[in-house]
């Protein structure tokens, strides 16, 4: 009977662990989520996980679910108020604001950045308290085109992928100078409606987010409630149909959607959201918008942005639905089997000389038998196997078996690194 040997601790409810091979299609999500940024004018950031809470507080709203019940808080010894990071954006407005990026005189500041996200929520597909997320902000400029590029730069990395089923949901939530009387005019109609405490709580807050809700119980009650498409100043009208036209222009489609709100309290304007119907009730992929007050609400100068973020474990999750393989390069292109000492010392040299060529090549380690070695060869989706033994050696010779075909050769040692990487490459 074999004996199981389990670890004493485990993943914390609620996360996960990437391991081999399932860690390569995250590897290549994130790579093609940010591939289009960096060919646009985006450079790359890179934050703290965790920051002051009053950050949060302020910049993604006290009335937000995030702030009020899904964060991860802590108090250091010597009594500041931390949390682990529950989104990027006011963190990387945070950390250009204090290098003084805006100050440089190129604006916008075009920044993106990848990393881990923690929100303590029910667990659930697609919904994760630990979750990886590909982000971009354009730091410094009101101008609708910028909007328009970081949907298509979404767009296009979706596409890329060969995720086809997404829609693009888009609204404008108006600004300072119009939303006030929207305001108004939808908590008036919310404060008749039948409502738990906290949700009415939220009405004399931020009643946007009530329209976010996304129980059925208040969904039902909303039918007839005011929009804001309906109450947008001339300026915001102008904005928005800009946006709509760059968008159409370039071949983009997208859904007109008077109810997006997001779940964050300092968007303005442009929102849009990208969903996957494949997905169930996570359906959002990515999402994001403009944020021209953020700045000012932790502490900075008028600074209006615009950004987005998108889930690596939602794409995915996305790609799996639609059943899209993606094409990964090999992990191991050679695998090399030594038999002998002598054989070992001089085949490790030659697989550094193989990866220093650009190479993927792994070699059997551990002194393994023949027949182990193939195994472990074959298990490693190479396409060649490398073979050294006494009698190679004393030849002057290597063995290249070709794994899909079964064909084996005989290489002289000095031309083992250059017949290799020219047939694969």
């Amino acid at each position: 009977m074999t004996r199981r040997f389990v670890s004493t601790f485990k993943a914390p409810k609620g996360t996960y662990d990437l391991l081999p091979p399932e860690s390569a299609d995250f590897l290549a999500v994130r790579e093609a989520l940010a591939r289009p940024l960096r060919r646009s004018g985006y450079g790359y950031v890179e934050t703290p996980g965790f920051e002051n809470v009053e950050l949060f507080a302020r910049g993604v709203g006290e009335s937000t679910d995030i702030v009020t019940k899904e964060m991860y808080t802590l108090t250091t010894k010597g009594g500041d108020e931390l949390a682990l990071r529950p989104e990027g954006t006011a963190s990387v407005l945070r950390a250009a604001l204090e290098a003084n990026l805006h100050k440089a005189g190129n604006l916008p500041v075009k920044l993106w950045y990848s990393g881990s996200y923690y929100r303590y929520e029910r667990p659930q597909k697609g919904r994760y308290r630990h979750f990886s997320q590909v982000g971009a902000e354009a730091i410094g400029a009101e101008d609708p085109a910028l909007d328009a590029e970081l949907i298509l730069l979404a767009h296009d990395a979706y596409r890329s992928l060969g995720l086809r089923d997404f829609r693009i949901l888009l609204n404008s939530l108006g600004d300072k100078r119009c939303r006030p009387a929207y305001r108004a005019a939808l908590q008036e109609f919310l404060r008749g409606l039948d409502l738990d405490e906290d949700t009415r709580a939220r009405i004399e807050i931020n009643p946007l987010r009530v329209l976010d809700d996304k129980r059925e119980s208040v969904q039902r009650q909303l039918t007839g409630a005011p929009m804001m498409r309906d109450h947008l100043c001339e300026e915001c009208k102008t904005f928005h149909e800009e946006v709509r036209s760059l968008l159409t222009d370039a071949g983009v489609a997208f859904e007109d959607d008077p109810r997006l709100v997001r779940g964050l309290d300092y968007y303005t304007r442009t929102t849009f959201e990208f969903v996957h119907d494949g997905l169930g009730s996570q359906s959002a992929v990515g999402g994001g918008g403009r944020y021209d007050g953020l700045s000012e609400m932790i502490g900075g100068p008028a600074l209006p942005s615009v950004g987005w973020a998108l889930g690596v474990d939602r794409t995915v999750l996305a790609l799996r639905a639609e059943g899209v393989e993606l094409e990964l390069p090999a992990a191991t292109e050679v695998f090399a089997v030594p038999i002998g000492e002598e054989a070992r010392r001089r085949m490790f040299a030659l697989v550094t000389a193989l990866r220093r060529e650009g190479v993927a090549a792994d070699l059997a380690y551990g002194g393994r038998s023949m027949k182990n070695a193939m195994k472990s060869a074959n298990r490693s989706g190479a396409r060649y196997a490398l073979l050294l033994g006494e009698r190679d050696l004393a030849e002057g010779v290597a063995q290249f078996k070709d794994l899909h075909s079964g064909e084996q050769t005989s290489v002289s040692l000095d031309r083992v690194v250059a017949e290799l990487t020219a047939k694969l490459r």
